[in-house]
């Protein structure tokens, strides 16, 4: 019997919740995404009209089966239990797809981690190999996944067609809005049993428990530092491994290796506020700077507390390096002399003392400097001689 071609998707939960819904019994079937497709110019993400409305919070839907689905969300309709985890599905088939993760039918040999199917293990295994077929046309940053790069495409158009209806806020991604809305709720169902901390998506409490058992899958192929999360493992290779600088500022032409570092500085230049407390009226141009002040005035948060002296830090990674230097632990070692240093910024720093190379010029007398912290010393004075003022 020849395999059966299913309707094609672009996310993989979109093909988990079609099964479930149309499939009863067993049978032999093909799956395709959107995702496997390298042209992503026939696959349009929000062209398809959506006339299916759920009266309940205003997501639409492609077909009456996608929305009979999603309608279960806001019942008591989810009767199948996982007897691995605390997920809880609306049907038989859907849980016996996600049985699939607490198995090793579709386990990435590199790091052990299990999926529902195997185009999804496909696409993980891209962390790994480094593949990313998908190119953004406007800044050439790359992608794994169709998906990502179609919701990527929005920070440049400024595209966010998903809406709180409880408040102003706009998402550029569905999955976003879904896990805001169980903020407003205030739906924490993810607990950890190891320390009762609780999350709004499963996803959280899966890094989270990485705390717990130290388990760092994602190695750096040039350091072998190691990371829970691949995102981290990716800023790692930006801001210690590479020298590109592909975003720049608008205003002044500074440029910078991350978005989110670009983001962040032009609120000096706009003044604008974006992270508000929802306690009191305080805003923040930082992200860090709302979690600092939700931690000291409204004891809402961790703090991650040393062991040895309970110096508190607001990240892990921070209060890992101080550990380190209570330890005297320096795995960072220079290749040119038997120094050693505790972080690889501290190394970065002082490899520029072997290299005599001197990367930071002033604008207004063209004199050169090794380190930043020099020139913007010098800086602030040559400005003032020439009548300007340093932000």
């Amino acid at each position: 019997m020849s395999p059966q071609i299913l309707e094609i998707f672009l996310f993989s939960d979109d093909v988990i919740m079609h099964v479930a819904c149309n499939c009863t019994g067993e049978s032999s079937v093909e799956v395709k995404t959107k995702a496997d497709s390298i042209d992503i110019s026939e696959h349009p993400h929000d062209d398809k009209p959506r006339p299916y409305l759920c009266t309940a919070c205003d997501k639409r839907f492609t077909s009456r089966h996608g929305l009979k689905y999603h309608k279960l969300t806001h019942s008591d309709g989810n009767l199948y239990s996982c007897t691995q985890c605390e997920k809880r599905f609306s049907s038989q088939p859907c849980l016996q797809i996600h049985m699939n993760v607490h198995s090793s039918k579709y386990q990435c040999t590199e790091c052990g981690k299990c999926f529902s199917c195997n185009s999804n293990l496909a696409i993980h295994r891209r962390i790994h190999s480094g593949e990313r077929p998908f190119e953004c046309s406007v800044c050439s940053k790359r992608f794994t996944q169709a998906a990502h790069l179609v919701v990527h495409s929005r920070i440049h158009s400024g595209e966010k067609p998903y809406k709180c209806h409880m408040c102003d806020k706009a998402f550029s991604d569905s999955r976003n809005l879904n896990a805001h809305m169980r903020d407003h709720m205030g739906e924490k169902r993810y607990k950890c049993h190891t320390c009762d901390k609780a999350f709004s998506q499963s996803g959280n409490l899966k890094t989270h428990m990485r705390v717990h058992t130290a388990n760092k899958p994602y190695k750096c192929s040039l350091c072998n530092k190691s990371f829970s999360v691949s995102s981290s493992l990716q800023r790692h290779k930006r801001h210690v491994h590479s020298n590109r600088r592909p975003y720049h500022c608008p205003y002044c032409g500074k440029t910078f290796k991350a978005n989110s570092d670009l983001k962040c500085h032009v609120c000096i230049h706009t003044g604008a506020k974006p992270y508000s407390c929802k306690h009191c009226s305080e805003r923040f141009t930082q992200r860090i700077q709302l979690k600092s002040h939700l931690l000291k005035s409204h004891n809402e948060g961790t703090w991650s507390t040393c062991h040895i002296c309970h110096k508190k830090f607001i990240y892990r990674s921070n209060l890992s390096t101080h550990v380190r230097r209570h330890k005297g632990v320096k795995p960072y070692i220079c290749s040119e002399c038997p120094k050693r240093f505790c972080t690889a910024g501290e190394l970065k720093v002082h490899l520029s003392v072997h290299l005599d190379y001197k990367q930071y010029c002033c604008y207004f007398c063209d004199k050169w400097f090794q380190y930043k912290d020099t020139i913007k010393k010098h800086f602030k004075k040559c400005s003032a001689v020439h009548g300007f003022s340093v932000i």
